[in-house]
């Protein structure tokens, strides 16, 4: 992506915008780029995004040259100077790194969220077992050609990315392909290209499928040991066909019930749609390619769906940070599902995927790390009530007029400040009409004699 692109968004997982040049945070971010999913840097830019346009070239080259002395082993970079009406930009790109890097000090950084993190030593042991002496996603697959693409594959994920984007690529098919990692500059098809866009990517990578078990009952075995399985399929294809074809097989054995709401009838699935999804497409998206021989699983039982991929938890993530960092083992295969509108928003999936279940009354999911493996358990047992839709996007003072109400049938703009007495008077209102405007509330009287009831 150009740096004219990237103008006007703010610091994030892979954004770093700094508004005057700071050898030594310009240092920390190229380590932390390096050693997570890479990234750009904007020189002359506020976090918020703001062009400020007050950069001198030679303080630039002499930051530059500082940091990149400072890095050991060395990180790679490219930069451009770019000018804009409001001032020069420089903008610095960080791929990742196969290596493992740390600053001059020994210290070993990584990108969490806008922030560069340090890691313990423990964590440092983790994130270097993952990387490896080559770039496992850009290798090319020996025997492959362009013809073992898949053109109408290729065409529908341009027309996402378009879409997500919102204005058409100006590359064309091949130099896209290249720039994504899915061909070498020789034009022979890697593999991420073979797993997204392969026409049949088993064939050269028999692993790549998954397969879905259906179990009667609770365990995995029937009476007297025989198999307990009532269905069994196994999906093959590029990952955007099994990601569908997979998430319609479990639908269409998860059970189903009717709640009506008024006179609406509404379909209540036995696992939050999101939920289920998000660990399906994650297990897709992070699993190890290469360790070969064992394919990703579902398999649903009578209480739980369980979702497993080969390959143990990626970089320096472990289950106490598994909801607020994130690393990508696939940088490129995440990118391209994320362009493809499989992925939402990168870094966010976990954090919802706990938040619906709760919703609905069920347990958190259960996050199962090995050393070969990883597995998310979701369990369809209610252990609380499901909270209430309408109940899901108020806010804790609009939850507290909630229940002041259902102990005393109504409430009023003075009940509410004596709840509240902090808040101004102002929010207040705005509360209360947001309420009637989502039909929770109705506005009963007028002026003094106002007070509300629910719907």
């Amino acid at each position: 992506m150009s740096v004219t692109h990237l103008i006007g968004r703010r610091s994030g997982p892979q954004i770093e915008c700094m508004p005057t040049v700071d050898a030594e945070r310009l240092t920390e971010t190229l380590v932390a780029f390096a050693n997570t999913d890479g990234g750009h840097i904007l020189l002359g830019v506020t976090p918020a995004g703001h062009v400020i346009g007050n950069l001198q070239e030679e303080e630039v080259e002499g930051a530059l040259r500082h940091a990149l002395v400072n890095c050991r082993p060395p990180v790679k970079t490219e930069w451009q100077l770019v000018s804009t009406g409001q001032g020069d930009v420089v903008g610095v790109f960080v791929p990742r790194s196969t290596e493992l890097h740390s600053l001059a000090d020994g210290r070993v950084i990584v990108r969490s969220g806008a922030q560069n993190s340090p890691l313990g030593g423990e964590q440092i042991r983790q994130l270097a077992a993952t990387k490896s002496s080559s770039d496992f996603e850009a290798e090319p697959i020996a025997g492959a050609t362009l013809a073992d693409l898949d053109e109408a594959i290729i065409t529908e994920y341009i027309e996402k990315r378009e879409e997500r984007q919102r204005r058409k690529l100006t590359l064309s098919r091949q130099e896209l392909l290249v720039q994504i990692g899915a061909l070498t500059p020789e034009l022979a098809p890697t593999t991420v290209g073979i797993l997204l866009f392969g026409r049949d990517p088993q064939v050269f990578l028999p692993h790549s499928g998954a397969v879905f078990v259906r179990f009667t009952g609770t365990e995995a075995r029937g009476p007297q040991g025989l198999p307990g399985y009532g269905r069994r399929e196994e999906i093959v294809g590029p990952l955007a066909r099994l990601i569908e074809r997979l998430w319609q097989i479990i639908w269409s054995e998860m059970r189903v019930q009717a709640v009506v709401r008024g006179l609406q009838r509404e379909e209540k699935s036995e696992y939050p749609p999101f939920a289920v999804r998000e660990a399906l497409v994650n297990a897709v998206c992070h699993r190890d390619y290469r360790v070969r021989g064992r394919r990703i699983e579902a398999r649903m039982f009578d209480d739980r769906l369980e979702m497993s991929s080969p390959g143990g938890l990626p970089g320096y993530i472990t289950l106490d940070n598994i909801v607020e960092e994130h690393f990508s083992r696939n940088p490129r295969l995440v990118n391209g599902l994320f362009q493809w509108g499989y992925i939402e928003e990168l870094g966010l999936g976990i954090d919802r995927m706990i938040e619906d279940m709760v919703k609905n009354g069920h347990p958190q999911p259960e996050f199962k790390p090995t050393p070969y493996a990883f597995s998310v358990v979701l369990r369809n047992i209610q252990t609380s009530r499901p909270i209430p839709v309408w109940q899901q996007n108020m806010n804790e003072r609009q939850l507290r007029a909630i229940q002041f109400i259902q102990t005393s049938t109504r409430i009023t703009n003075r009940d509410y400040r004596d709840l509240c007495p902090d808040v101004s008077a102002e929010t207040l209102r705005l509360d209360f009409a947001d309420m009637v405007d989502k039909g929770i509330l109705l506005k009963v009287g007028d002026k003094k004699g106002t007070y509300y009831v629910l719907k």
